[in-house]
């Protein structure tokens, strides 16, 4: 069977703005998509491909020879880079130590280093004392800019957009960079898309916002359903699973109903990050069952009203949430679930009624976090004289941040772990899953339940 990554011709970088015309001697570019260091399962089995990276792959493709190197797929970071003019390094907060350490390196020895991605544009200081430059965003609504420089040899220190560029100038994403690596096969079969960025809800905990404000853009419609087609037509069958990348495709209702109207005809299969705060309209998760969905990734967070409001989550009405889940399970359409712990406003009480959602509701697929105030946003200034270290490797949501009012370490962890057990335990994934397809959902339900059984409360600290 053909991969749905599987390498094909370089599809021309449209809409990439002026740029300089290619010259005899290209400038060669190392990409680098660090692992992280954290010791929870974030690298670990089959990972997404690295969107973002691979449209900068994109673009500077069409200037310069780009080598392109994701270290969780297995794949090696060298120790000279003599051989490249740049070398360029994404970067989350949860791998940013691994990032800085590459990026010191490279520039060590005479390099033109560029750092990029959500944690240097959160920590913009902290990330330019490792690099020449850093890149504020998203690199497509500086590329021109960015471009020249690199041309002429002449760096600045952070290339920040006045203005973001239009998502329809945004470029195909060439996936054969990625799919260079002979470990390749480690990427997820879902090929990533984007129709929508931003997301105006503005949680206190989010990065989203800072990095975008409350811009909101969205590509037009037949962009969109072209790349869908296009993929169609590269792998020769027409049942492709594409997962949406976006922060929140739902925002416009509109645009997502008529999105979903036409996708519906193109036969494929789909999942997506969204928000709930109109899931609860019928027709919305029947018109998303009729296009292809067969998974949507819930932020529930909590069932405390008072937690929600303090982060300003308006989106999550309490009151919508058994009628969310009806509503997409009455039309097949599986619910990966995200619930957050460690709340000031948490108490014994939370773990128990998180339980009882989940088991009532039957969540197909349950995701237990801890709260972790992410560097640049409003919560982690909040937050900063009581959080516990400054270690990136740690800010995976799965340690422990600092201490809730309501509970002391001790019982909030053991809580912690308690209610993923019991979520997990054999009979309890039974009656959560009785009567659903046989897929990846139940096989991931029976990952965890293995990986729950040796949880301990220490793993978190």
């Amino acid at each position: 069977m053909t991969s749905p990554f599987t390498p094909s011709s370089r599809p021309a970088a449209e809409g990439a703005g002026r740029v300089p015309s290619r010259g005899s001697g290209r400038k060669k570019w190392l990409l680098i998509q660090p692992r992280s260091n954290t010791s929870m399962m974030v690298d670990s089995r089959r990972v997404s491909m690295p969107l973002n990276l691979v449209m900068v792959a994109t673009l500077a493709g069409e200037v310069f020879d780009v080598d392109f190197i994701d270290e969780r797929l297995g794949d090696s970071v060298p120790e000279d880079f003599s051989r490249y003019d740049v070398v360029a390094i994404t970067s989350r907060t949860l791998n940013a130590t691994k990032a800085y350490a590459i990026a010191d390196t490279a520039k060590s020895q005479g390099r033109t280093v560029l750092l990029g991605g959500v944690h240097p544009t959160m920590s913009l200081d902290e990330a330019c004392r490792h690099a020449t430059s850093v890149i504020y965003g998203e690199i497509e609504s500086v590329w021109p800019e960015l471009c020249r420089d690199i041309m002429a040899g002449r760096m600045q220190p952070v290339y920040r957009a006045e203005a973001l560029r239009p998502m329809n100038a945004m470029a195909r994403p060439d996936f054969s960079y990625a799919l260079q690596s002979r470990n390749s096969r480690r990427y997820s079969n879902r090929i990533p898309v984007l129709a929508t960025k931003g997301c105006p809800v503005g949680c206190s905990f989010c990065t989203t916002p800072t990095i975008y404000g409350k811009n909101y853009r969205y590509r037009d419609i037949e962009l969109v359903l072209d790349e869908m087609r296009y993929h169609q037509d590269r792998l020769g069958r027409e049942s492709v699973h594409f997962s949406f990348m976006d922060d929140n495709i739902s925002f416009r209702p509109a645009y997502f109903k008529e999105l979903l109207s036409h996708m519906g005809r193109l036969g494929i299969r789909w999942n997506a990050n969204i928000s709930m705060n109109f899931l609860h309209d019928p027709e919305i998760a029947e018109l998303a069952a009729w296009s292809g969905c067969d998974l949507m990734s819930i932020g529930f967070e909590s069932l405390n009203p008072e937690t929600l409001k303090s982060v300003h989550k308006g989106s999550n009405r309490l009151e919508n949430y058994s009628c969310v889940v009806d509503n997409l399970h009455m039309h097949g359409i599986a619910i990966q679930g995200y619930f957050m712990f460690g709340f000031d406003n948490d108490s014994a009480e939370s773990f128990q009624l998180t339980y009882d959602f989940i088991m009532d509701n039957r969540i197909d697929f349950p995701v237990f976090s801890l709260v972790t105030p992410f560097p640049g946003t409003p919560y982690f200034e909040e937050m900063k004289p009581r959080l516990r270290h400054m270690d990136w490797d740690k800010y995976d949501t799965y340690h422990y941040m600092f201490e809730p009012k309501g509970l002391g370490t001790g019982q909030f962890l053991d809580h912690f772990v308690k209610v993923q057990k019991e979520v997990y335990k054999g009979r309890a994934i039974a009656r959560r899953m009785k009567g659903k397809p046989l897929n990846w959902v139940w096989l991931a339900n029976l990952q965890m339940n293995r990986f729950t059984r040796s949880l301990k409360p220490s793993i978190y600290l």
